[in-house]
């Protein structure tokens, strides 16, 4: 009964969509009559992404500067998270150039209007990182479709209320709080996601047709067969590294409960105290393992990165775009760990890590509903590399952080 309780969100949303996908294959075109339902709740979305990113990366910022961690353990926390995900984003888009299911699908029965348009390729590299990171006024930068220039923004003005003092509490209070409502008025919104994303995804299914259903499916292989890939031996050859048999063998003994956790809830935060107990068992110093792990939870999803590579490649493949897999081995890992770090950064921020993608590889906006359909369905194995890479990382910040003593 509390598996069903914990997914009761995730699998209203299933259903949702699931049925949203058979009306749409049932009734073709014609089932863009609903499209409007969807249309006004992505809207809404829309609207809300902004301040969200905003005050939440920028509170998230001030309190990590604030933070009470030691600033060599920070530092090399920081390091091992961006290493762990930077070898697994390589390692994933390795794997799909080995296997990409998705390549099977026919394109030609996908019918492309403007609510997939295709990127553009015509700047040049040095006008699209200008045009990435970037905009030329200030306003523009509250726009869902220069989303990387607001989180730069939110970054730095983060950091600069922190490190104004007394003189930035009241700022600092202000973005805690605004944070917690927009987080709520999102709440509030996705109790509208199961009806209103199926009636998306209807439309969606009768415009694009029904040879999309099978690059879904592909993506769902794909990150099954990652996911197997990194958790059984990516953190092997990890913790090996560390600590050699010894410690692997007290790694497999100590880390199905934190697995089973993940699984059973999909929630990173209810993994917390049995993935500190893990790291613990494992002979993590304590002071380490309950600091590591609660801000990895945070801002370090190993399971994020990993699906943002399936979308990416998703995109590319079902829909076209830039110049193939194979030319854009460092465009995917790059965007992939850029999502990652603003889904990490941002409470229920995977539809801005999704709009994100879109926005930096120039694909409709709109597209977005579409990457949130493979989010849901690889949800509780997502959130099994997220929570399970916690416990890695905190074994391998005590051993740098004991190397550098």
């Amino acid at each position: 009964m509390n598996v069903i309780k914990n997914y009761t969100s995730t699998i209203l949303l299933l259903l949702g969509i699931v049925t949203g996908g058979i009306c749409g294959m049932i009734f073709g075109e014609d089932a863009a009559v609903v499209k409007p339902i969807g249309d006004i709740f992505m809207n809404f979305m829309y609207v809300l992404v902004v301040p969200i990113v905003c005050l939440s990366v920028a509170s998230a910022m001030c309190t990590m500067k604030r933070s009470e961690m030691a600033g060599r353990v920070l530092v090399n926390t920081l390091l091992v998270f961006l290493g762990i995900s930077l070898v697994l984003a390589i390692l994933s888009y390795l794997c799909i150039l080995v296997y990409n299911p998705m390549t099977g699908v026919d394109r030609s029965t996908i019918v492309l209007t403007g609510a997939a348009e295709l990127p553009q390729n015509e700047m040049s590299l040095g006008d699209m990182l200008v045009g990435t990171v970037t905009v030329p006024e200030f306003l523009q930068m509250f726009e869902k479709a220069h989303l990387l220039p607001l989180i730069i923004f939110s970054v730095v003005f983060g950091l600069a209320t922190a490190a104004c003092g007394e003189k930035g509490e009241a700022v600092a209070a202000f973005l805690e709080s605004g944070s917690s409502v927009v987080l709520k008025m999102m709440d509030y919104l996705m109790y509208l996601a199961p009806v209103c994303l199926g009636c998306y995804f209807a439309a969606t299914i009768g415009m694009l047709g029904g040879q999309i259903v099978e690059g879904y499916l592909g993506a769902c292989v794909l990150f099954l067969i990652i996911t197997v890939v990194v958790y059984f031996g990516l953190y092997s050859v990890f913790i090996y590294l560390a600590g050699g048999k010894e410690l692997l063998r007290a790694y497999w003994r100590n880390i199905l409960p934190p697995s089973l956790t993940a699984i059973g809830t999909s929630s990173s935060a209810a993994c917390i105290p049995f993935n500190i107990e893990a790291a613990v068992n494992m002979g993590v110093p304590s002071s380490i393992a309950s600091t590591v792990v609660p801000f990895g939870t945070n801002i370090h999803k190993d399971g994020s990165v990993a699906i943002a590579v399936v979308k990416i490649v998703f995109l590319m493949t079902i829909f076209g775009g830039l110049h193939g897999l194979e030319l854009n081995g460092f465009v995917i890992v790059s965007v992939a760990l850029i999502s990652s770090l603003v889904v990490g950064a941002i409470p229920s921020g995977g539809m801005t890590g999704e709009l994100l993608i879109c926005s930096i590889l120039g694909y409709s906006p709109e597209l977005a509903a579409a990457l949130m359909v493979i989010a849901t369905l690889m949800d509780a194995p997502a959130t099994l590399l997220n929570a399970t890479g916690n416990v890695v990382a905190s074994v391998l910040v005590a051993k740098v952080s004991h190397k550098n003593e």
